[in-house]
């Protein structure tokens, strides 16, 4: 299924929808890509309770994504990880966003999001994280 042929966009799947998240991911530059190979990307309807609660985020769709590790600059040689780095997608409030917005394809909406959450992997400021994004548009 394409997002063109949903009867309604709130209708994708969880399958649809991580192959429209995985399809974005690979369309980006193939340098981000090369340097998030370690990370693990998950899909889900919504964010943990517990992880609501630990942001302080009182509804469920006001978080879209999520990364979870060390961000490189805090990493050293001698650190043992236990678990990979993840960055979780949000599958409901993406779409949500997503209706809100109305301006955008479904991959580009996804692709922001992920775009922002591989900055948290790298340490990158907020300008760093649009440069790279208007860069892939």
């Amino acid at each position: 299924m394409y997002p063109h042929q949903i009867a309604h966009p709130l209708d994708i799947s969880l399958d649809d929808f991580e192959r429209i998240a995985f399809a974005a991911y690979d369309a980006m530059p193939q340098e981000l890509r090369v340097m998030t190979q370690g990370v693990a990307i998950f899909i889900r309807d919504f964010a943990e309770a517990d992880v609501l609660k630990m942001m302080e985020i009182d509804n469920p769709y006001g978080l879209l994504g999520l990364y979870h590790g060390i961000d490189l600059t805090q990493k050293s040689i001698s650190w043992a990880q236990t678990e990979p780095d993840r960055i979780f997608l949000y599958r409901k409030p993406i779409l949500a966003e997503w209706v809100a917005r109305g301006d955008e394809t479904i991959a580009h909406m996804i692709q922001h999001v992920l775009i922002h959450e591989i900055g948290h992997h790298f340490g990158l400021s907020d300008d760093d994280m649009h440069a790279i994004e208007d860069a892939t548009d």
